[in-house]
Formats: structure tokens, sequence, C-alpha cells
């Protein structure tokens, strides 16, 4: 069964720092982010492909557009959270918060969270440090030595509250 590390830093900076190094061990597909949109989504050209009313999601072309290391990751575009506004996500956490079964309608981002398998208080934790402008970002993998080596380079490059959940699959019909 897949885990997911995941662990929050302040600054882009940090993220890109932590996905650089994890390149060469783990897929671009497997690795995901999530942070805030604060240049706002007039930065992407927009294709609304709406499948929850509430995550108002929305896929974008952002990956050229954010360019440097998180323009390589999969599944990148921009999202609107309920009562958050506006996100940038990559990874297997795009397709889980943008599927109808994400849980928009029953929690927004916690919803979503917890959806994917992340214990409610963890998945509160997450959308506070995320509301005060911090990332979010996650590894997803099978390889228990894996995790550790992400664990140890979360650390290392100064990402608070890791932790590893088990992944909770979101449904085919679900995604995006």
């Amino acid at each position: 069964m897949k885990k997911a590390v995941v662990g929050v830093v302040q600054t882009r900076a940090e993220a890109e720092t932590i996905i650089r190094e994890l390149q060469s061990v783990v897929a671009p597909s497997d690795i995901s982010v999530l942070f805030p949109d604060s240049h706002g989504t007039k930065d992407f050209a927009h294709e609304h492909h709406t499948k929850a009313p509430e995550g108002a999601a929305t896929g974008a072309g952002a990956g050229g557009l954010l360019g440097g290391t998180l323009g390589v990751l999969a599944g990148i575009g921009a999202l609107a959270i309920p009562g958050l506004g506006p996100f940038i996500a990559a990874g297997p956490l795009m397709a889980a918060l943008s599927g109808a079964a994400a849980g928009a309608a029953v929690g927004g981002l916690t919803g979503a969270l917890v959806g994917m398998g992340i214990p409610e208080y963890e998945a509160k934790l997450y959308e506070g440090k995320l509301r005060s402008g911090s990332l979010l970002i996650s590894v997803h993998t099978e390889d228990a030595k894996l995790r550790d080596h992400v664990e140890q380079v979360f650390k290392r490059n100064g990402a608070r509250d890791v932790s590893t959940v088990t992944e909770t699959a979101v449904p085919k019909n679900a995604r995006v």
C-alpha cells in the first residue's frame, strides 16, 4: 500500500531545494506540492473543468509558466479551495483535490487531506500552515527505505511537521 511522506516548508526556495534533491531518487509524478497562488490565477491560461461545484477546480497550463524545479512536476495546475482561495497544486495531490470525491463539499482542504488518509488533526494543522502562506510537499511511495530517505531530506532542508501517512486511493471516476 502506498504511503506519503508529508511536510511543510515556508518558502518556495525550500520546496525547490527539496524537490531538486529528491529528483534523482523519486519520479516527478510521485511528488506533490500545494501552495497559495499569491500571484493570482490571471497568470495562467484557464480551462474550466470543474468536477466538484464547491471545489471549482480548474486545469491550467501552469507547468511551463512556473518554470524551475516545480515546472517538472506532473499534473500541475491552479484550483480554488472553498474558504481558502486560489492555490497551485501538482502531482497526486492535484488529482485528489480536483476530484469530486476529494471532500471539497465536506470541508475544503481538510476534507480532501482526510480523504487521502491524513489524520484529521494533521490535516487541520496543514490547512492552517497553508493559510499562512506555507507550502505542503508530499512524496508518494510504497518503498519504506525511500520514505526514510525522503524524511531525512525533508528535515535536513527545513521542512516542519513531517509525517508519514497511509494513502487512501482516489477512485478513478473521481479523478480529473
